[in-house]
């Protein structure tokens, strides 16, 4: 089982970002929580500052841990570790994705989900509120 981090970012509106995989990429043309895999002697925590600075040119700071998912693809299993961060520095590129945006709580489940993050939605809606029904 590989070990995926993923940033869940909230701006001051109450917007969280969502990042739409390239297509012709595995799961291309989904959207996700960015984030990636975590590498070897790496923890959780320093592979999500690193990853989000390579995906988004962001430096972030790492904040509470949501509930891992575990999540059995085809071809692949992960364990995505969700954490909230918050955005110290940079500025916001979509340097991995196809796009990247901002969306209001009660939006985020009209959007396609790439399908280990779908569980995420539900711990956000606990944390921040939102109608999710």
């Amino acid at each position: 089982m590989i070990e995926v981090v993923c940033g869940i970012i909230r701006d001051e509106r109450g917007r969280v970002l969502a990042g739409l995989r390239p297509k012709g990429k595995h799961l291309g043309g989904l959207w996700e929580f960015p984030g990636g895999k975590v590498d070897p002697g790496e923890s959780a925590r320093q592979a999500l500052v690193r990853e989000l600075r390579e995906e988004l040119g962001i430096d972030v700071e790492v904040g509470v841990a949501l509930e891992p998912v575990c999540w059995q693809y085809e071809t692949v299993g992960i364990r995505l570790l969700p954490h909230v961060c918050e955005i110290r520095g940079g500025m916001i590129e979509a340097i991995s994705h196809e796009r990247v945006d901002w969306y209001a709580l009660d939006d985020l489940r009209g959007l396609e989900w790439a399908p280990a993050d779908v569980p995420v939605l539900a711990q956000i809606e606990a944390l921040w509120g939102g109608d999710f029904d």
